[in-house]
């Protein structure tokens, strides 16, 4: 029998999944990892085989059920609360992605564009007055999409500050589970009275459409904390793990301006700032040539399954005219992400936008130098600073 492995964790590069990752995708696609709470579960690496777990009912998102492949908690594994859709399996699941739906269509965020486009320009001009250097996070990658997400969720601009710092939080992978907990109820408090404030004098957001079904204050509230730890933390982090990874790749630049949005795909397909996605069996299932038995959780490493030579030729390359067609950055079957589309407007604005204003942009340190983030559940870097030519 093969030794149970621990998921690899190390990148050779900030741009780079572990390299471990490769040997196994090509020799053992679907491979026994030992979990740090002492579970036997699977590590799985190749595109189809991630791809074929995302599609099939048979395996659980539910929070009850799975095993986290980087920590152990202490503590046993609960329920996902009411609204909490992301663990959730259907038909639980299906009800609250029929209301949410609606509110994240291709052409409502498509109508958003306009206004993605105001609030990047606000933070450019800023950034210019301001004059070099700059942190390339603090002033762009991390405001845009955090003053996208509070506006259509209704947050006002006075508290939008606390949810930021208190979302933060929860998503670095080395805060205490009780510090978490503390920051989970806080975020959960001011939510709820975000929610009644809604109800009361309901505004033309999303929080106060979802009002008017029937969901009750404490599933409104999960999906409304949902929402914006979404928002906040996965586009902020694509920008600005992007813009670093064109500024050393100052070729490919060109490319992102003629045809943005492929290039955008490119850099979701090349970065997948998601390590991995987990699900567990439901029943025993055969995937890859090996029986995976109900219970048991399997890990699907996103970054090897988008750096797969069966489905993308050269793939460790960034090239931004290839074709990304079924990348797994936004995962895929019923719980892909159901805010791609706003995350798509945001960057298909933000990245011409700014290397448009500033095209001499660069860093402004040592790319070695630039800190990572190892300390966080979505990978980027904390800090980006970077430089340009004043006209």
């Amino acid at each position: 029998m093969t030794e149970a492995i621990t998921i690899p964790t190390e990148r050779p590069t900030p741009f780079d999944p572990p390299a471990e990752l490769a040997g196994l995708r090509e020799k053992r696609p679907i491979t026994r990892m030992a979990y740090p709470d002492g579970h036997l579960g699977w590590l799985v690496t190749s595109h189809a085989l991630v791809r074929e777990v995302l599609a099939d009912r048979r395996f659980s998102a539910r929070s009850e059920l799975r095993h986290r492949p980087t920590e152990a908690s202490g503590r046993p594994a609960e329920p996902a609360p009411p609204g909490m859709f992301i663990s959730s399996d259907p038909p639980e699941h299906t009800r609250y992605r029929h209301l949410l739906t609606g509110e994240f269509t291709v052409r409502r965020m498509r109508l958003l564009t306009e206004r993605v486009e105001e609030i990047t320009k606000t933070y450019l001009d800023a950034m210019e007055r301001q004059g070099p250097p700059a942190d390339l996070v603090a002033s762009f990658a991390a405001p845009i999409p955090a003053v996208v997400i509070c506006e259509l969720l209704g947050v006002p601009e006075d508290e939008r500050e606390r949810f930021m710092a208190e979302s933060e939080t929860l998503m670095r992978a080395d805060v205490p589970a009780e510090q978490k907990a503390a920051a989970y109820v806080a975020v959960q408090l001011h939510m709820k009275e975000l929610v009644a404030a809604k109800r009361a004098e309901p505004t033309d957001d999303i929080l106060s459409g979802l009002t008017r079904s029937d969901l009750t204050e404490e599933e409104l509230a999960n999906i409304g904390f949902l929402l914006l730890g979404s928002g906040l933390d996965t586009t902020a982090n694509m920008l600005a793990l992007g813009t670093f990874a064109l500024l050393t790749h100052p070729a490919e630049i060109s490319a992102l301006i003629t045809d943005t949005d492929q290039a955008v795909e490119e850099l979701l397909r090349h970065l997948s700032i998601v390590p991995f996605l987990v699900r567990t069996a439901l029943e025993d299932v055969e995937l890859g040539g090996e029986t995976v038995r109900a219970g048991e959780s399997v890990t699907l490493s996103i970054p090897a399954a988008n750096r797969d030579p069966g489905r993308y030729p050269d793939p460790d390359r960034l090239d931004l005219g290839r074709d990304t067609s079924a990348h797994l950055g936004f995962g895929h079957g019923v719980h892909q992400c159901l805010g791609q589309q706003l995350a798509r407007v945001e960057m298909r604005s933000a990245f011409p936008a700014l290397f448009t204003r500033f095209p001499t942009l660069r860093l402004a340190t040592d790319p070695g130098e630039v800190p990572l983030r190892d300390d966080m559940l979505i990978h980027g870097v904390h800090s980006l600073p970077v430089t340009w030519e004043v006209r």
